[in-house]
């Protein structure tokens, strides 16, 4: 595999020889520049994994849920602790308890949410 320049697909029938399907497709035409994903992922462009994205871009959606989080203002709370569900019902995660004792805003492990506790409140 030195060189991806055009890759070439033949397809033959074994019930007839005559009949023989070929197209050509070429990685400059559907090639683009590997994006990294949320998970930090990103290829070498010869590495033998990018071969799936040959006759199709490789689409990553860049609007990651951690970006939209922090873009979320943290929820100010007039207590020392608060309990966050992640939305309630059957949409969220396991109730769980979050101390606000601390400085700053803390973080639900699971929705990423963050609460503080109000500046009057002690």
């Amino acid at each position: 595999m030195a060189s991806l320049r055009g890759v070439v697909l033949r397809v033959i029938t074994r019930n007839n020889p005559r009949y023989v399907a070929a197209f050509h497709s070429s990685v400059r035409m559907f090639a683009s520049p590997d994006k990294v994903t949320h998970t930090g992922q990103v290829w070498a462009p010869g590495d033998y994994r990018m071969a799936r994205f040959t006759d199709r871009q490789k689409e990553v959606n860049e609007n990651f849920a951690i970006d939209l989080v922090a873009e979320e203002p943290p929820i100010k709370v007039d207590a020392r602790y608060v309990w966050c569900d992640g939305g309630g019902g059957a949409l969220g995660h396991p109730k769980v308890y979050i101390n606000l004792d601390q400085e700053g805003p803390q973080t639900c492990g699971y929705c990423g949410l963050r609460y503080v506790m109000a500046s009057d409140h002690h």
